[in-house]
């Protein structure tokens, strides 16, 4: 069952976006158009070491997604089960690229229907043409001056360049 907030369908798109691709956005804009909201959860999480703070990750998804109204970002630092429940939705909503992506969702769709069984997952498939794309070969390719701007927008272009600036 979809979690409804005062009549509308909520759901929950959890992610470090470190940093946000094409690949996101595509599921974002998809979402945004399946959901009457769509919480963009961006995850602080202490065990990675991430190129972005947790403020700019958000940032920057607030500014790529301006144009779509019911998308709200927001962070975290907990198990997403308790999020979930502090939000009061029990909507996932998860990307896969490629078949490889699928056990490891699976498993944890599996472990947060174990500790909420109130919580769904609802997974997007990607787009062919962002199947390979991770936030960490942009981070690699941007790290070596490598052209990023087929794979994330104008905005997280610029913020890699001031983070791998030409010495």
């Amino acid at each position: 069952m979809m979690r409804q907030e005062h009549g509308i369908t909520v759901a929950v798109y959890p992610g470090s976006f470190d940093p946000v691709t094409h690949g996101h956005l595509d599921i974002i804009h998809r979402a945004a158009k399946v959901f009457d909201k769509l919480i963009v959860a961006v995850l602080n999480n202490t065990s990675k070491n991430p190129l972005f703070t947790l403020e700019e990750r958000m940032e920057l998804i607030r500014k790529v997604t301006k144009d779509l109204p019911n998308v709200e970002v927001d962070g975290f630092r907990d198990l997403m089960v308790n999020y979930m429940k502090a939000r009061n939705v029990r909507l996932i909503v998860r990307g896969l690229r490629a078949v490889s992506d699928f056990e490891y969702e699976l498993q944890m769709a599996s472990t947060n229907h174990k500790l909420n069984p109130d919580v769904e997952t609802f997974f997007m498939t990607s787009k062919p043409q962002f199947s390979y794309l991770s936030s960490s070969i942009v981070k690699e390719i941007a790290k070596f001056h490598g052209p990023v701007e087929d794979l994330v927008p104008a905005e997280v272009e610029e913020a890699l360049k001031k983070k791998f600036p030409r010495i």
